[in-house]
């Protein structure tokens, strides 16, 4: 049995103790001098992302299964799906400020969670109740949780590069974001990604609990789909040209926080 000399919980805080560290370096440069210190910052989300795979890794073993099994686990799977995707999204498109604003996302969510040990008091020894399909559901759903994440990250540098665009500001962070059309385009791609994946989660779990015996469509399920039905019908608008760019950008930050603040329900109402 491999052995570390950190537990899960010591690795999950200096991985929130990078995460914040990566930031400041990040807007340390952006103050005094007005541009990115990104070769730096993104070592330090590197090794972050690291810390936080291996805490992640351990609470997975203890249990056997996928750390997802309380509101704790929750926030720490979402924001490690998050910083994730940044990775990807951030070489493809070559987001350097993307790092930034991913950074102090999975810093604030981090220190939140890690903040509230209540959240963590009650562990359960499997999310799935030992059901394969349930637990790939279960992380599914979270992982389309960090595309939603980042895509909320992306919608502020849209209105922020609006913003410096209306205010005629092209200095300081404002001069470092894409163009807005490019950013349109990624705030698309992330939102339909998103859309695929949590309603492929939510088809998992109806085939699975029609085929099971004794069990209905929970109230964690019926959350799940609201969510779901919510961000559809924004991408459906935006398709359509029925909502401009800046207002989806608004409505992605909107759902994203309801999303988060749905996450203890969704978790207190799941199957055992």
């Amino acid at each position: 049995m491999t052995e570390t000399f950190l537990t899960d919980r010591a690795w999950l805080w200096l991985a929130a103790a990078l995460y914040l560290g990566g930031f400041l370096f990040g807007v340390v440069p952006l103050i005094r001098r007005g541009r990115h210190s990104n070769r730096l910052a993104f070592f330090i989300m590197l090794a972050g992302f690291a810390a936080q795979t291996l805490g992640l890794y351990l609470r997975g073993k203890a249990i056997s299964g996928c750390p997802i099994g309380n509101t704790f686990e929750i926030l720490q799977f979402t924001t490690w799906s998050a910083v994730a995707l940044y990775f990807v999204v951030g070489a493809v498109f070559r987001l350097s400020l993307l790092g930034f604003f991913t950074s102090a996302f999975a810093a604030a969510l981090s220190l939140v969670s890690l903040a509230v040990p209540a959240w963590d008091a009650v562990r359960r020894a499997s999310a799935s109740g030992g059901n394969a399909w349930v637990e790939f559901h279960a992380a599914l759903a979270l992982f389309s949780y960090g595309v939603f994440g980042l895509l909320a990250l992306t919608s502020a540098m849209y209105l922020l590069q609006w913003f410096s665009i209306k205010r005629r500001r092209m200095d300081g962070i404002f001069s470092l974001l894409p163009p807005m059309q490019a950013l349109d385009q990624i705030n698309l791609r992330l939102l339909t990604t998103g859309v695929v994946l949590l309603g492929a989660s939510l088809a998992v779990a109806i085939i699975h609990w029609q085929r099971t015996a004794g069990h209905a469509i929970n109230s964690a399920m019926l959350f799940l789909g609201a969510i779901w039905f919510l961000y559809a019908v924004a991408l459906s608008f935006r398709r359509a040209n029925i909502v401009p760019a800046r207002r989806l950008a608004w409505v992605c930050i909107a759902l994203f926080t309801v999303a988060i603040a749905t996450l203890g329900v969704i978790d207190a109402h799941r199957l055992p």
